[in-house]
């Protein structure tokens, strides 16, 4: 589906604008601003695409989320024949303990320099499998060392859960409703888009920044 009216109606909040105010939390009253430089440049936030890309677009994702899932094969696609677009991964876990697991796994990956490997091992994945032995078996398909993740899921366990932490910090700064969202350029989009779609808000982010 071509949610080209969607995704219009989504363009309408600016990266640059929602960050200039605080926001106000549930729990812990006044939230400070959204670091962008933190955002886009976290060294510790796996990063896909062309490194030098004239479009960064940061991607919040849970493996549980179905639409996550469906979109992901959508978004290789689009760094692909693009190539000059830059991805951020932000792993956010929200849904199901599962999802913690996952993520930290993912996040282990990038120590034996295998992040997306394990990332689109788990995209792949159908949501029935996403526990233990379904990752497992996921995470050898991918060519992955198993044993040395799961040591690096622990000697790093630190850096690993200041990555989640500071992710989540960011995602509630930005109010996100859930997962997916894609924040391109300074657009966000928060729906699983057809490739045309995720095509025309990167045309829209170039031509933004063109014009300044």
């Amino acid at each position: 589906m071509h949610r080209r009216t969607f995704l219009r109606s989504a363009l309408g909040v600016s990266l640059g604008a929602m960050v200039t105010a605080p926001v106000v939390g549930k729990d812990a009253g006044i939230a400070p601003p959204l670091d962008v430089e933190a955002l886009l440049f976290d060294p510790e936030a796996p990063v896909g695409g062309n490194p030098a890309g004239d479009v960064t677009i940061v991607a919040f994702f849970d493996y549980n989320c179905g639409y996550c899932k469906g979109s992901a094969p959508t978004l290789a696609r689009l760094l692909k024949t693009d190539g000059k677009i830059r991805l951020v991964y932000k792993d956010w876990p929200i849904l199901a303990k599962s999802s913690v697991t996952a993520a930290r796994l993912a996040l282990a990956a990038k120590y034996q320099h295998r992040y997306e490997a394990a990332h689109h091992a788990f995209m792949a994945l159908p949501g029935r499998s996403m526990n233990e032995e379904g990752m497992g078996k996921a995470l050898k398909r991918a060519g992955l060392d198993v044993a040395r993740l799961n040591t690096d899921a622990q000697k790093h366990a630190e850096p690993i859960a200041g990555v989640l932490k500071r992710n989540n910090e960011q995602a509630m700064a930005l109010q996100l409703p859930g997962t997916p969202v894609y924040l391109v350029g300074p657009y966000k989009v928060a729906a699983a888009l057809d490739y045309q779609g995720l095509v025309d808000v990167v045309a829209d982010a170039r031509r933004r920044a063109a014009e300044r």
